[in-house]
């Protein structure tokens, strides 16, 4: 039977945050899912309509939690740790081979098991799933085995996972922000793509992060370019919303005023060599133009066989909403490349292990992967702090350089769950960094 959706007046007008799974009842253990019925009248909370019921899985436990912590909607108590999480991504794709919802498919499902095991319920939506004004949203929850469409109150916490900067920018998700926001009392975090300059000129005034920056300004003209090559034997070229390596262009003195210019292919580097630095300038300039570039110096990074190594961090907030380093991965360029991403060839190796195969002192290691985690820490508070927006978890590229010290490469609000850390092979494990974002938005919903 289809349940009703309390209207918006009725939610505003409620003492509790959108989107709260109720729990004063153990849903009933039928068997037969056709005769478990949500616990107390239509006129309780329902939260699903046309689709599972939330509060209808047989795996759903008891929720219980203190007196205190607990808000009234129409006479039914609603335990304010036990929230209602939505995750917003990109895309679904009914007839992918890897799952509803493609590469990701296997992380979704994690997300629903770790909510579960604490107490919260998952479900994913996407753009197409938003209707601006509604108190309601399209998506998918996992039942019975598979994910099956419903309809859903907005969330007490909404994880923003899209992973396009246009579909992120368009007027109906940023409209949808702000009245989750305003009119649902919801919690909205890694709510937007982070930028290159918008990262370095965040941090260059901020007293712990300072030591890990590379000069690096947003490029402007070819006087910019003269300057930065005078003061770094390497200078890159970055775009702004590059990723994956796009677009970088690495310049390189070779001595006697040439220049060599390196741009990243899906092959290996393509590379040229200029008679002077105007040369180089004049040939790059259509590529200059159609896109904002940072300039950043070039720095003498650490070799494993000849191969750049650089880190990925990923720094999530906890249950107490503190930032800690859940992983750590050393990524070594793929052969004929300087960039190190998995999509250019690059590998993965253990913090540990990656150092001990480079030129550094083996005194020294222990204090450099310490090194590496402080940084981290530091410069996901130092985001937090200086940008105006709310992050639940950041991917903090790190470098190395050939001294020991370590330097910041980019910051990544949407870190990949697909690649830099992967599934465990043996299946039905759930990831710490997984188990953590649940834990995080629990906390979001709790200060509501």
């Amino acid at each position: 039977m289809a349940r009703l959706v309390p209207s918006r007046q009725a939610r505003q007008a409620s003492a509790h945050p959108a989107g709260l799974v109720r729990g004063t009842e153990r849903p009933s253990r039928s068997k037969n899912p056709s005769d478990r019925v949500c616990p107390g009248s239509q006129k309780d909370l329902p939260l699903e309509v046309n689709g599972p019921s939330i509060a209808d899985s047989a795996s759903q436990p008891a929720l219980s939690g203190p007196e205190d912590d607990t808000a009234t909607i129409r006479g039914a108590k609603v335990p304010k740790t036990n929230p209602l999480i939505g995750v917003l991504i990109k895309n679904v794709y009914p007839d992918s081979s890897k799952g509803l919802f493609g590469a990701i498919t296997a992380f979704c499902q994690e997300l629903d098991e770790a909510s579960r095991q604490q107490n919260a319920r998952v479900f994913i939506f996407t753009v197409e799933g938003i209707t601006p004004g509604s108190s309601q949203v399209s998506g998918w929850q996992y039942s019975d085995g598979s994910w099956k469409r419903g309809t859903f109150p907005v969330p007490s916490v909404i994880y923003n996972r899209l992973t396009s900067r246009v579909l992120e920018a368009r007027p109906k998700v940023q409209q949808f922000f702000r009245e989750a926001k305003s009119a649902h009392g919801s919690k909205v975090f890694n709510e937007k793509y982070l930028n290159k300059t918008e990262v370095f000129q965040a941090l260059k005034n901020d007293e712990a992060c300072k030591s890990f920056l590379p000069e690096s300004h947003p490029f402007k003209n070819y006087a910019m370019l003269q300057n930065m090559c005078n003061k770094y034997p390497v200078v890159f070229l970055k775009p702004v919303l590059g990723s994956l390596g796009k677009g970088i262009l690495r310049i390189t003195e070779l001595g006697d005023k040439t220049y060599s210019c390196e741009i990243p292919t899906v092959n290996g580097t393509n590379r040229k060599v200029y008679r002077s630095l105007s040369k180089l300038f004049s040939a790059q300039l259509g590529k200059l133009k159609t896109s904002r570039y940072q300039i950043q110096q070039g720095l003498a990074l650490i070799h494993v066989g000849g191969r750049p190594v650089d880190f990925r961090a990923l720094v999530q907030k906890d249950q107490k909403g503190e930032w800690a380093v859940t992983s750590v991965v050393a990524r070594i360029a793929g052969a004929n490349h300087f960039v190190s991403n998995l999509a250019r060839g690059g590998s993965l190796g253990t913090v540990k292990e990656t150092l001990a195969r480079t030129s550094l002192p083996a005194a020294d290691l222990k204090k450099i992967s310490d090194q590496i985690r402080k940084a981290a820490v530091a410069v996901a508070a130092g985001i937090q702090t200086n940008i105006p927006s709310l992050f639940g978890e950041l991917g903090v590229d790190l470098a190395v350089d050939t001294s020991g010290r370590v330097w910041l490469l980019e910051v990544n609000s949407k870190p990949s769950k697909n690649d830099n850390t992967p599934l465990d092979s043996s299946g039905g494990k759930i990831r710490p960094s997984v188990r953590r974002v649940i834990r995080y938005s629990k906390y979001l919903a709790a200060q509501t």
